[in-house]
């Protein structure tokens, strides 16, 4: 397995978010990203996960809640790539894959668009 320290994945998502268009970031509301080393133990595959409500799934009942919440795994993206290259590449469809949860496109649709 091809060995990036946390730190350094960090650093690779925080640039894949800095790739996403200002214009997406802007409209980004009330969610946090974390990047963790590894998911839950029954789904040990994962990449990445949201946790929250979609914008498209908002109305006024939505106030004083926690964060949505994405998460990017380090032990799974490693594992699943030979090269760095390979990891910025994941890292980057994985963070653009949640985000596009964020806001509610689904992962049929996210397949489609070449992010499944």
């Amino acid at each position: 397995m091809l060995e990036i320290s946390r730190e350094q994945f960090e650093e690779l998502v925080g640039e894949a978010l800095d790739r996403i268009p200002p214009e997406l970031t802007r409209l980004m509301d009330n969610v946090a990203i974390f990047v963790e080393d590894d998911p839950d133990p029954s789904d040990p595959d994962l990449l990445g996960l949201y946790e929250g409500t979609p914008l498209t799934e908002r109305g006024e009942w939505y106030a004083g809640v926690l964060p949505d919440r994405i998460t990017i795994y380090r032990n799974p993206t490693l594992r699943v790539c030979e090269t760095l290259e390979d990891v910025v590449a994941e890292t980057e469809v994985t963070v653009v894959h949640e985000i596009a949860h964020h806001f509610g496109i689904d992962d049929a649709r996210l397949h489609e668009l070449g992010y499944g």
